[in-house]
Parts: C-alpha cells; sequence; structure tokens
C-alpha cells in the first residue's frame, strides 16, 4: 500500500472512530440533515455537532447543499456508505459471536428464503 494511500486511510478511520462522528453518519445515511436536526436527533450541543461535521466536511466524506436559507449536510461519497455498512455487519457477527464464514451462511440462506 503506498504511503498516501495509508495516510488518507488512516485520517478516514480515525473520523470514524468517533461515536459521535458515526452517530452523525448514521442520521446522514438516511437522508440530508440540517445541524438543527442532528442537534435535535443526538441531543448534542450546537457548537459539537458543527464541528464533528467540519471534521467530516475537511475529509470530504459529507457535503453541504444551501436550500433558500436552510443548509443540509449529505454523504458525499457512496464508499463511505458501503464501508459504514460492512463495518455495521462485521459488528453484528462479532456481538453474536459468529465466525465470518457462519455469517455469510446465514445470509445466503435468508437471500435464498427471500426470493423463493
Amino acid at each position: 500500500m503506498k504511503k498516501d494511500v495509508q495516510h488518507e486511510l488512516s485520517i478516514i478511520f480515525k473520523l470514524l472512530g468517533s461515536e459521535r462522528r458515526l452517530a452523525i453518519l448514521a442520521l446522514l445515511r438516511e437522508k440530508p440533515c440540517s445541524v438543527s436536526e442532528i442537534v435535535d436527533q443526538l441531543s448534542m450541543e450546537q457548537s459539537a455537532v458543527s464541528h464533528q461535521l467540519q471534521m467530516l466536511r475537511e475529509a470530504q466524506v459529507v457535503t453541504v447543499e444551501k436550500v433558500g436559507r436552510s443548509v443540509y449536510y449529505q454523504l458525499n461519497d457512496s464508499h463511505i456508505l458501503t464501508l459504514l455498512n460492512n463495518a455495521e455487519h462485521h459488528v453484528d457477527h462479532v456481538l453474536r459471536q459468529m465466525s465470518h464464514a457462519e455469517a455469510v451462511a446465514e445470509e445466503q440462506a435468508k437471500t435464498k428464503k427471500n426470493r423463493q
């Protein structure tokens, strides 16, 4: 792995290492949100939300869209969504004390059942 790629990955993983930022990203995974919506949903101070959003913007994880007088934040890249989803699936099977192979087999069985 190239050094510059390693460096950028470390930045992303450090950002994702914060429960506050993960909570914000979980909201933005569902839909774009304003700062006030994030404050209300997460019961965080406005200054703390703004600080976390600034860090996510600097890393190009989220973008801003102005609609009239309102400012909405949204995920900038589907790769971040994929990364979050994969990490969530991993944690799910770890918490259920399943091996990766068991989790994959379970998911395949669900998919097969849904197709029938």
